[in-house]
């Protein structure tokens, strides 16, 4: 085991934005990589916003993505007698002082400043960034402790990294400027400095800061939406790195081996939305059978489908069609309902344009004879019966307006092992019962 040491120190809110995660993920990851320990900080100083439920919000969005910490989970209200002792001891060597300030609401109390340098140069090697510097007079002094005596994040954040034994700190470069302020204070501390590596930004296609007002900006929304955990963290991931051959599924272990925080991108990560349901997707596909059929099994019947009197066999068929095209597991009952149900809804595109053609009341009804004299009625039989009625030209002009016919959809598993699944009498009746509606002008 290596001395790296990293931390994850979000404020709890009771929602957890991606850009945060994100960083989590990257912290997780380089601990992994590099046999060190990833340590979550719970900065829950805010009393108002830190409420238990929020910090459970916080640890279930952790376990929900499989970010496992080492060690006991550090509060950071746990610390505050320590964050006053530093400050005694800079008040003690002058580079920190007190002074009268009025709040915006009129109110005046003694605050606690700390004293920057006023010549010289701050820099320090940056692992995304490369080189930063900036004048130390450029610098303003900064309050440390409010007038109430409370602690103020700066000088906190400090002291709990130097308590955590913190070595390496990963977070967004919105925390650039503050990094010049921390090394100096970690300098009057007398500690060692933290390597440092700041993660740009997430931004939306206009470049500007992704947010709530372009989409599901925190996990629990994307949780909510169907996404599977394993998805998220990968895209996450992405979003910044990549491992360098082209590759974009990665299984967790593939991804500690490979990631490497030098390789990270120092450009804004641009989100897309569209690439993430690509990979859950493909998320989708890679879960066990027996995983993907609990859940189609489970879901539909907890959308009020009847879901009884179907054979195990029946299950893992309809399952094995509907896997490789699932993007999301929340979509599957509605995906699947008319297998369960005659009360299915037609997509009215789908009937304009497959149904709503001279000859297809009669095209049905010829179908629905000929499938009612196959015995057994299977794909293969089916398939068979419609190239014959092709002779050769293509099953286009059959197969399509079938397919909405019975399931009132363009799209959906294989047709033919669709009817399969519906079985015989309910594919000639469904045949049957849409010619006579389009007959009658109700389709």
């Amino acid at each position: 085991m290596s001395d790296i040491r990293v931390r994850f120190a979000p404020s709890p809110t009771g929602k957890v934005h991606i850009g945060n995660i994100r960083a989590a993920i990257y912290n997780w990851l380089y601990a992994r990589h590099t046999g060190g320990r990833f340590l979550l900080r719970v900065e829950d100083t805010d009393l108002e916003r830190s409420t238990p439920e929020a910090i459970r919000v916080l640890i279930d969005c952790m376990k929900w993505l499989g970010l496992d910490w080492d060690e006991e989970v550090f509060y950071q209200t746990g610390n505050v007698k320590r964050h006053l002792e530093c400050v005694d001891k800079l008040l003690a060597s002058g580079r920190a002082y007190k002074v009268e300030k009025t709040s915006r609401d009129g109110k005046t109390g003694t605050v606690t400043m700390f004293r920057m340098p006023k010549e010289g140069v701050i820099e320090f090697d940056d692992i995304v960034k490369g080189k930063m510097s900036k004048k130390a007079e450029d610098v303003q002094d900064f309050a440390i402790v409010r007038s109430d005596g409370s602690p103020i994040f700066h000088i906190a954040n400090v002291v709990d990294d130097i308590d955590q034994r913190v070595t390496h700190v990963i977070r967004g470069d919105d925390h650039v400027e503050n990094t010049f302020k921390h090394i100096e204070i970690f300098k009057a501390l007398g500690a060692p400095v933290p390597r440092y590596a700041h993660l740009s930004m997430i931004v939306n296609q206009q470049g500007k800061p992704y947010s709530k007002r372009d989409g599901a900006a925190f996990v629990g929304e994307f949780r909510d939406q169907g996404y599977l955990p394993d998805a998220l963290f990968n895209y996450l991931l992405l979003l910044g790195w990549n491992p360098g051959d082209g590759r974009e599924v990665l299984s967790r272990e593939e991804m500690v081996e490979l990631f490497d925080l030098e390789k990270v991108h120092v450009t804004a990560a641009r989100f897309d939305i569209k690439k993430l349901a690509w990979m859950n997707g493909e998320y989708v596909k890679r879960m066990p059978e027996a995983d993907f059929l609990r859940e189609l099994r489970e879901r539909a019947a907890s959308a009020g489908l009847d879901v009884s009197g179907r054979a195990d066999g029946w299950w893992k068929a309809l399952a094995g069609q509907l896997q490789i095209r699932t993007k999301f597991l929340s979509d599957m009952p509605g995906n699947c309902a008319f297998f369960f149900t005659e009360d299915f809804a037609f997509d009215p595109k789908a009937v304009e344009k497959r149904l709503k053609k001279e000859g297809v009341p009669e095209l049905l009804e010829d179908l629905a004879d000929r499938f009612e004299k196959i015995e057994p009625f299977t794909a293969a039989a089916g398939e068979e019966s419609v190239k014959e009625l092709s002779a050769g030209q293509g099953m286009g002009p059959w197969v399509h307006p079938v397919r909405v016919a019975v399931s009132g959809r363009m799209e959906g598993p294989g047709l033919f092992e669709m009817l399969e699944l519906l079985g015989k009498d309910v594919v000639a009746r469904r045949l049957r019962s849409a010619a006579a509606r389009l007959r009658a002008g109700t389709l």
